[in-house]
């Protein structure tokens, strides 16, 4: 009887055990981003920080998860996500029909859209349509190479991996003009100086968040998340600190 009640003892306590793991693991978030993109997500004095790290930081709390960062360049964020490497993939991505064939967004939580970036002063540059046997750099894997292939096929594309190769090509003069998101766009010609950007819009888009398709419910709970946090007055902070 001993030994069977014994026995009991060891397995209870193995899955009690296994059961620790799996609910430890679990409460792990795995989110991968790009972390170039200011004022959305980038480096500072070692530490990763921005409107999208601060944010998801925050649901983060508001699900009781922790949050755990991986590191890619924009071009691998969706297969990426995809192939179940990480869980979410923040980084300032616009809501395409394209991309939303693959993974599921959460709503909107901030308004963007592509614009154009010259050299200040520049005059040559004041709308689309001047674009055209231009030098256009762009980062590769974002919304603006796919915009400029279809839209603008006579532009003269300049691909570089990541958002400050884009905005240095324009600076030295070796593109005539940069296509990026607004709010990165217009925080970079604010603490520069060196570049502008062009009134007229190219497009009017909003960022999500992007989860598998396979994860429903973690994507209806990022949507309950996102509504606490602009109820209590979290979100607004956010955008006042960074926006």
């Amino acid at each position: 009887m001993n030994r069977i009640r014994r026995n009991l003892l060891v397995l209870a306590a193995s899955s009690a055990m296994m059961l620790g793991v799996t609910a430890h693991a679990e409460e792990v978030l795995r989110v991968a981003t790009d972390a170039t993109f200011p004022p959305f997500e980038y480096t500072e004095n070692g530490k990763r920080t921005g409107f999208d790290v601060d944010l998801i930081e925050a649901i983060g709390k508001v699900l009781n998860r922790k949050v755990e960062w991986t590191d890619i360049d924009f071009k691998g964020l969706i297969p990426g996500l995809v192939a179940k490497r990480f869980d979410v993939a923040a980084s300032a991505i616009y809501i395409t029909p394209e991309r939303s064939k693959v993974v599921d967004f959460t709503d909107p939580y901030y308004p963007g859209g592509l614009v154009i970036m010259t050299r200040k002063g520049d005059t040559s540059i004041n709308g689309p349509d001047d674009l055209k046997g231009k030098k256009v750099t762009v980062q590769v894997g974002t919304k603006s190479v796919n915009y400029l292939k279809e839209h603008y096929p006579d532009v003269q594309r300049i691909e570089v991996e990541k958002n400050q190769e884009m905005f240095q090509l324009v600076e030295i003069g070796r593109a005539d003009a940069a296509v990026t998101g607004k709010p990165a766009a217009k925080l970079y010609a604010r603490t520069r100086g060196t570049l502008q950007v062009v009134d007229k819009q190219l497009t009017v888009e909003e960022y999500g968040y992007a989860l598998r398709k396979d994860e429903p419910e973690l994507t209806r709970q990022f949507n309950e998340a996102l509504k606490k946090l602009k109820a209590d007055g979290t979100y607004d902070k956010l955008v006042a600190k960074y926006l």
